[in-house]
Parts: structure tokens; sequence; C-alpha cells
């Protein structure tokens, strides 16, 4: 081998490409939304709280994101996506008080991961 091969050998990606931000945002919202139409399918109250607090957890972690000042998205979409945060958060309450249904929130993620697209 000559030095030219071996400085492609060391110097060659370890492991795959990392996914891009966008990627990973819309795998972790795929599969939380997966979750919660699985457990409204099976009618599993159980599995269906489980899939909710992720929805929330999630959802709260995108509106700190897009709160905070370093966020470089537009101010009329940070505050859309804060109004879907709060959505969530009211909308999840009656979900699991048995007042209404988890499809909005299905519906909301799956609009989310077309725009992802």
């Amino acid at each position: 081998m000559n030095a030219t091969v071996l400085a492609h050998i060391g110097y060659a990606p370890t492991a795959a490409p990392l996914k891009s931000a966008r990627k990973a945002e819309y795998d972790v919202i795929a599969r939380i939304t997966s979750r919660l139409t699985t457990a409204i399918k099976a009618k599993d109250f159980n599995r269906l709280v489980h899939a909710l607090h992720e929805n929330r957890t999630l959802w709260r972690k995108l509106a700190m994101d897009v709160a905070s000042p370093e966020n470089l998205l537009p101010d009329d979409l940070r505050a859309r996506l804060i109004y879907l945060a709060e959505f969530t958060e009211h909308h999840t309450r009656k979900v699991i008080n048995r007042e209404d249904s988890a499809t909005p929130l299905v519906e909301v993620n799956t609009a989310i991961l077309r725009g992802l697209k």
C-alpha cells in the first residue's frame, strides 16, 4: 500500500454520517406519532397515556427550543409552533381526563411531519 491509500484509510469516516437535525426531528415525531396511533387503534388507555407523555415532552422541548433567542426560525413560525405546543398541552389533559380523543394530536404531528419532509 502506498501513502495515499493509507491516508484514505486513516482519515476515512469510522461510522455512518450523522443525521441532520431536521431528519432527527422527523424521526422522533414519526416514532411518537406511531405510538399514539397504535394506542388509539388498540384502545389501550395505559399505552395511550405513555404515548401522550412522550408527545407532551416532545412539544415542551420544541417550545423551549423555538422560544430561545438563538432560534433562527422566522418569528411567525416560532409563534405558531409555540401555539401548537400550548394546544398539545391543553388537549392532552382533556384526553387523559377522557373528555376528548387523541386524534387531533396525531393530526398536528402529521402536519408537522409533512412540513419537515
